[in-house]
């Protein structure tokens, strides 16, 4: 039935590209209308446009003059048209979808026409790439079009300082890459002054490699963390251990869940080298921990493929794109038990402060739209978590790239050799070859063989990333060939024949051009020697170019597949841009971990039956389509490990969306109704007041069963009131009194701290009376300057807010670490039919209450208790210093931070009494609802 109304109305894809047609036509009525308008009058129309959304337009209202705008500025300023299938492009991401557009299409040039549009409202506009280097080209490359409109932009990179952070967030159009972003997010919501904030409210995005930022990089959250105070010598030890423990008899390992776990021989050979009874004792938890994570290290993190170690440090790299990410580090202790594999400095493990995962920080902008080249294989995802639809767009030329059918060999080595007689085929005739590697080690095990044979090459892996921009902008020079670990130099087009402007760079120096100079304008700042250079490597490419279409193009040569169909299609992406032509092939072996994993027994069967001699590979569709379909068996495990990821931070995205709105309406003093801060804490007394009178004198219990004594201590304790009871028979009696005591006791230190605003005010008054003489004696001028004059109240709110913000921040890291502690030992349930997630939510939310309580409390009993200070200590005093994150760690990734706490050890005499159990002073009561409270209290 689909297929029948698919055949008769066409897909929603197809219906979508009609109508969008039809508008492009609308647009390209008004190119001669815009074309026709002087430079001034055409940068104008910034300022009309803008106009226009203030007197009731609205964004869809002009988006056909906006883009027709957009599109001349192009030339202008970039000298380059927008074609009609980039203008659908735009429409999609302005609508807040994914485009998927193949490689070469332009996408960078794509993203002007939604970013000026949604600009115009001046909230901000924000393009989100995948590293440093892509966000820095393309807000100087398109910049040069925005500021010919008359917009500002800015740029996100690492290592800003926050007043650079600002202005880039205050920009019109903001350049930035996802990590910056979250973490920015992150950072101000640990800061104690508003004004201190870098991000505006998340307006409108474009997820530059949607695909890559949303889905790749989904499963592990960015954490912003501090040094936890745990010693390192036990990974040493546990280390030291596990050479001695054999795979399969001590240990298993379950390479697809990425898990190893100890057998009871293992166990046994533990604790004989420990020197221990019983490893699952609940004494030695810790380290059984150390021992899983060591296993981990050994058995599936591998040198030169998850990692590389250099200068001393165990460094990262992204599995997604062979990257280095500097600074990054796993979180659980996986990175600490890696460093002792390798024998380096073991760095101190880390303590949660705040953390986000990507799909609820980007699902916070009002609109959100993507673009990639390949995210039609995703686009349930896409749809299911983020609301996402996915349109793929025409090509503006006919595809002429030939992918060819996997060839399997049985062994590695034979794959190995075949793929290096491809390259020297290849090479042979100048055909230019991208190599796509899984891992460092193997790009350099290749690019040995080729120097053996004397082929030139160049080498792109986390090794050498500095060069990558470089690397990849001459990958489809004549004869070159290119080994490229997991698709580097993404975001960076291959042209055939070479690119003259990077040759002319690499020669003479990149010329000094100031920043958004316009294209056409540029060549008045170059130098006779480049001109020279120039024009002469533009020939030299024309000419090779043409050599290179004759050799048939790019070829691309997979030595492995990925787990992901989306990282062979990028890969295979790179070839045949604008219709050029090009060729792809991936090279298997049956020792491939994709085919170890699902199928190389079945394909292995298949060559025993057809006796296939050593170096004959299978090449058949059928095959090809089996490992496709073990590629999605990966796929749809991965996207139930994002989702289950996400489901449980959306128990944590809640509390922390509630902590983090708290925490600003301290720092703005007033809460979303306009009320004060100590209109907000008569809030925090009503409600613990109550909650501590619930706890000796509950509505629920008989009068006779009250403890009107534990009231009044309980009182005194919270409160540093004393208030007697015993006269006193109603519940409503009982709180009548205490809210009375209470308002005098906040009305009476207002009072004392007006007495003190006025001597503060006088101070300050006798400072500028002495100020002003010294002027006149001086013969200098006074000009005196306007001083607001101090209120007891204003006294008050300050001292309020300190302790709200220190009460915030030290319970919700407590509450992060509890919530993590809860999370890794919440998988359990299930073995009591219970359903992990439910206990999740139905715990993580009532230590949640527990927190906020907490909060409360603690606030009221300061306000409670403190002093009345002297005029000399207030006016010396001083905000908080805020936290300072230092280092990125990810994982979980996040950033390392030493974190003031102002916390105690309190040391309990009587034994340990759980939270449920009843209390041992013998009331009855349960200890949480009893002697709990008040040891909370007292502490």
């Amino acid at each position: 039935m689909k297929k029948l109304l698919t055949s008769l109305f066409g897909s929603a894809n197809e219906r979508y590209l009609k109508e969008a047609r039809a508008k492009v036509a609308q647009i390209n009525n008004l190119e001669a209308k815009y074309a026709a308008m002087s430079e001034e009058e055409l940068k104008g129309q910034t300022g009309v446009l803008r106009q226009r959304l203030e007197q009731g337009a609205t964004l869809d209202d002009l988006l056909f003059d906006s883009f027709a705008v957009t599109r001349e500025a192009g030339k202008r300023a970039l000298g380059m048209r927008h074609y009609d299938v980039q203008m659908i492009g735009a429409m999609v991401m302005h609508e807040g979808k994914i485009a998927e557009m193949k490689t070469g299409e332009g996408k960078t040039l794509v993203a002007t026409l939604a970013l000026y549009l949604n600009a115009l409202e001046g909230k901000g506009a924000h393009l989100i790439t995948v590293n440093d280097y892509l966000a820095q080209r393309d807000a100087a490359w398109m910049g040069k079009l925005y500021s010919y409109m008359g917009m500002s932009v800015g740029t996100i990179i690492s290592d800003m300082s926050d007043a650079a952070r600002k202005r880039a967030y205050a920009a019109d159009i903001t350049y930035g890459t996802n990590n910056e972003f979250g973490f920015d997010y992150l950072r101000d919501n640990m800061k104690f002054r508003l004004e201190d904030y870098v991000q505006r409210p998340l307006r409108f995005a474009i997820v530059d490699e949607v695909d890559s930022i949303l889905i790749d990089e989904a499963r592990t959250p960015l954490i912003i963390s501090g040094k936890a105070n745990m010693s390192t010598e036990m990974y040493f030890e546990i280390n030291k251990i596990v050479p001695y423990l054999k795979r399969d008899e001590d240990y298993l390992v379950d390479e697809e869940h990425r898990s190893a776990t100890l057998t009871d021989s293992g166990v046994e050979k533990v604790e004989e080298r420990l020197g221990i009874d019983n490893l699952y004792d609940p004494v030695h938890i810790e380290t059984v921990h150390h021992v899983n994570k060591a296993l981990q290290a050994h058995t599936l993190y591998k040198k030169g493929e998850q990692y590389i170690v250099e200068d001393g440090e165990v460094k990262i790299v992204d599995e997604f794109t062979g990257r280095k990410m500097e600074g990054r580090r796993w979180s659980d202790g996986l990175h600490q038990a890696v460093e002792a594999k390798e024998g380096v400095e073991i760095k101190d493990e880390n303590q949660t402060l705040a953390t986000v995962t990507f799909q609820n920080y980007f699902r916070m902008y009002d609109k959100l739209s993507g673009m990639t080249g390949t995210a039609e294989t995703e686009a349930e995802e896409f749809h299911e978590i983020y609301k996402l639809d996915c349109v793929v767009i025409p090509t503006n030329r006919p595809i002429q790239r030939i992918d060819q059918e996997d060839v399997i060999y049985r062994s590695y080595r034979e794959k190995f050799n075949a793929i290096v007689e491809q390259i020297v085929e290849c090479n042979k005739r100048d055909q230019p070859v991208l190599v796509g590697t899984t891992s460092v080690e193997k790009s350099e095990a290749l690019s040995q063989v080729l120097n053996r044979k004397g082929i030139k090459h160049e080498v792109l892996n986390a090794k050498y990333h500095e060069r990558e921009a470089e690397i990849v902008a001459q990958a489809g020079r004549k004869g070159r060939v290119t080994i490229a670990t997991n698709m580097a130099g993404r975001g960076t087009d291959i042209l055939l024949g070479g690119n003259p402007e990077a040759m002319a760079d690499d020669l003479v120096g990149e010329p000094d051009v100031p920043e958004f100079t316009p294209e056409n304008e540029r060549e008045q700042y170059f130098s006779e020697e480049y001109k020279a250079a120039l024009n002469r490597f533009k020939e030299q490419c024309a000419k090779e170019k043409q050599e290179v279409l004759d050799n048939g193009g790019l070829f691309i040569i997979g030595t492995e597949r990925h787990e992901s169909r989306r990282i062979d299609n990028q890969l295979r992406g790179r070839a045949g841009r604008q219709g050029d032509p090009g060729e792809s092939r991936f090279f298997l072996s049956l020792d491939d971990d994709l085919l170890r994993l699902f199928g190389a027994e079945r394909i292995g069967k298949i060559m025993d039956t057809l006796k296939m001699e050593e170096g004959v590979p299978i090449e058949h569709r059928m095959v090809t389509r089996s490992i496709e379909n073990a590629q999605k068996k990966v796929e749809g495990r991965n996207f139930d490990i994002r989702k289950n990821v996400l489901e449980y931070d959306d128990v944590m995205d809640t509390q922390r969306k509630t902590i983090y709105t708290m925490r600003r309406n301290v720092l703005q003093g007033h809460d979303e109704d306009g009320r004060g801060l100590l209109s907000m804490s008569l809030d925090l007394f009503e409600e613990v007041a109550l909650s501590t009178i619930d706890t000796y004198a509950s509505r629920q219990v008989r009068h006779d069963d009250w403890d009107l004594a534990g009231l009044s201590m309980a009182i005194e304790q919270v409160f540093d009131l004393e208030i007697s009871f015993d006269d006193i028979t109603g519940r409503d009696a009982i709180e009548a009194r205490v809210w009375t005591r209470i308002e005098e006791m906040i009305a009476k230190k207002e009072a004392m701290l007006d007495e003190v605003a006025a001597k503060v005010n006088e101070r300050r008054a006798q400072q500028r009376e002495q100020q002003s003489a010294a002027a006149a004696a001086d013969g200098a001028d006074w000009n005196e300057p306007e001083v607001e004059e101090v209120t007891g109240r204003q006294l008050f709110e300050e001292q309020i807010q300190n302790r709200y913000l220190r009460a915030i921040d030290r319970y919700w890291r407590q509450h992060l670490q509890a919530m993590e502690q809860l999370r890794d030992g919440i998988g359990m349930r299930g073995y009591a039919q219970k359903d992990p997630k439910q206990e999740y939510k139905k715990e993580g939310y009532n230590l949640f209450v527990e927190l906020m309580m907490n909060i409360k409390t603690n606030v009221v009993e300061f306000v409670s208790k403190f002093e009345v200070e002297q005029p000399e200590s207030l006016q010396q005093r001083q905000a908080p210093a805020p936290q300072v994150p230092s280092k990125i760690v990810f994982n979980r990734p996040g950033v390392s931070a030493e974190s003031e706490d102002d916390s105690s050890t309190v040391k309990r005499e009587l034994p340990q009494v759980g939270r449920n159990d009843p209390c041992p002073c013998g009331s009855g009561k349960k200890y949480k609802s009893c002697c709990m409270r008040k040891e909370a209290a007292a502490s």
